[in-house]
């Protein structure tokens, strides 16, 4: 698949994998893409098992992210983790403002941007994650919800720092549910993105941006997704936490 912009696939595993079932997956993923180069690969699990998967990814071509981290620098902010702690096990990647968290947790678009700004200064690549509820889209409002997130969330962030972030478009309505936005939807909402990314940088500066698609992404729609021409990659929930489910998307997308 000729793309003007690299592939990433990232895999959220969330809150899941001991670190002895981290290790088993991603050794069985590393037989399973071994010499796939044309996609940037990224696995993104629990902070306990970070250290461990770093080893055991070493050299390959598999990267390390991380699913959430602080906004602050080292310091008195316990039960927290600060970018320089994941640089330290050679992570490269961030998730930031899943829906998850911007649900449960409460993040708001300013706290994000804060996040994405300390990521940078620890040069690492944020995935900033935006997307609409059922409701919203029912409502005939998910473009100025993206909207509000998208410039909410980059807030502070220069032109080198956007083209160095990734950006996750995950409907909240598809996230887990077995519901996928139809290439169309993904297509549509992708475009609308890179045009607000237009707007607050120029066209040069969006076209260089990676946008991810996140939502119920499973092997049997990888390929149509991946084929439209504003979705740069996936972020996968669930079907990453299977070794041949994950590189079946990953192979499905070249």
């Amino acid at each position: 698949m000729n793309k003007e912009r690299k592939l990433i696939i990232a895999g959220n595993w969330k809150m899941n994998k001991t670190v002895a079932e981290a290790l088993t997956l991603v050794q069985d993923l590393k037989i399973e893409i071994a010499n796939i180069m044309a996609v940037d690969i990224v696995v993104c699990p629990p902070f306990t098992a970070l250290s461990e998967v770093a080893k055991a990814v070493r050299g390959s071509n598999i990267r390390l992210g991380a699913q959430n981290m602080s906004e602050h620098g080292p310091g008195a902010y316990t039960g927290e983790i600060a970018a320089v702690m994941l640089k330290e096990f050679g992570a490269r990647y961030v998730i930031l403002g899943h829906s998850e968290r911007r649900q449960y947790q409460k993040e708001s678009d300013e706290l994000i941007s804060k996040k994405a700004r300390a990521a940078h200064a620890a040069s690492l690549q944020p995935i900033v994650c935006v997307g609409e509820t059922l409701a919203e889209r029912e409502a005939g409002q998910m473009e100025k919800v993206l909207e509000t997130q998208v410039r909410g969330s980059l807030t502070g962030l220069g032109r080198d720092q956007i083209v160095e972030t990734i950006i996750a478009y995950e409907p909240v309505w598809a996230i887990g549910t077995g519901k996928t936005a139809t290439t169309d939807q993904a297509q549509a909402a992708h475009a609308f993105i890179r045009g607000l990314l237009t707007k607050l940088y120029d066209e040069t500066t969006a076209r260089r941006v990676r946008i991810q698609y996140g939502g119920s992404v499973k092997p049997s729609n990888a390929r149509e997704l991946m084929s439209q021409p504003d979705v740069d990659g996936a972020l996968v929930g669930g079907a990453s936490l299977e070794a041949q489910s994950f590189a079946e998307i990953v192979k499905h997308s070249i």
